[in-house]
């Protein structure tokens, strides 16, 4: 079923007015647009977004919205190098006004109840649990919710809007472990896994869940590309 609703999303546009650029941390940045009247997500999903103030190769990547509806505004959040891509130096070169096109949203990386969730984000991963930890604040789950967010570099972004949450701010993959170990222990079958960050992370850590006997039902990722 959800294959169809993505089918289906996906050929919902929206345009969307840039209104202003955030430096979270040295190299990640985000991008604020307004949000059209009609336009809804889950928080956690992701769009597809299309360059369209100028003509670029490979105009259309896909984001993370990192934001969630009630704020008014759609937040892209991304890390940007020295030498960015075309796309890249195209949301770089937005002033408030231009626009550019969203398709969707689409995925299922979202809460869907209230199990014991733990929340493991690798680096620019932290992206959509960002968005799905403040609509929980906003609706006082009582589900038992934990952070762990692992950046090598100790440059954790959010961290201002993680302060009632409880959170992790890890630097080595041996806490990341050691702290994935504790909560399956705690949860065991009742536990809901959502694993977010690049190809590589990612797969280190389902593997690492499927060793400790955690079911594939009970796993949900996101895989950042690019």
């Amino acid at each position: 079923m959800s294959f169809f609703k993505d089918a289906l999303s996906i050929f919902k546009k929206s345009e969307l007015v840039f209104i202003e650029r955030v430096k979270e941390s040295e190299k990640v940045y985000s991008f604020l647009f307004k949000k059209d009247q009609d336009l809804t997500w889950k928080p956690g999903q992701h769009g597809l977004f299309t360059i369209t103030h100028k003509k670029i190769k490979n105009g259309t990547k896909p984001f993370t919205v990192s934001s969630t509806p009630s704020e008014g505004v759609v937040r892209i959040t991304t890390k940007i190098g020295d030498n960015p891509s075309d796309f890249k130096q195209a949301l770089l070169d937005l002033e408030p006004g231009m626009k550019i096109s969203m398709s969707g949203p689409v995925g299922s990386f979202y809460v869907k109840d209230d199990s014991p969730a733990l929340f493991i984000a690798a680096d620019i991963g932290i992206t959509p649990f960002r968005a799905i930890l403040k609509q929980i604040e906003g609706e006082n789950r009582a589900n038992p919710i934990k952070l762990l967010y692992l950046n090598n570099e100790n440059l954790h972004i959010y961290k201002e809007e993680f302060k009632n949450v409880d959170v992790d701010f890890i630097t080595t993959k041996e806490q990341l472990m050691h702290e994935i170990n504790a909560f399956a222990e705690k949860h065991k079958e009742n536990g809901q896994y959502f694993v977010a960050g690049s190809k590589g992370a990612v797969n280190m850590v389902v593997e690492h869940l499927k060793s400790k006997n955690i079911a594939k039902r009970n796993i949900k990722k996101d895989v950042f590309v690019g």
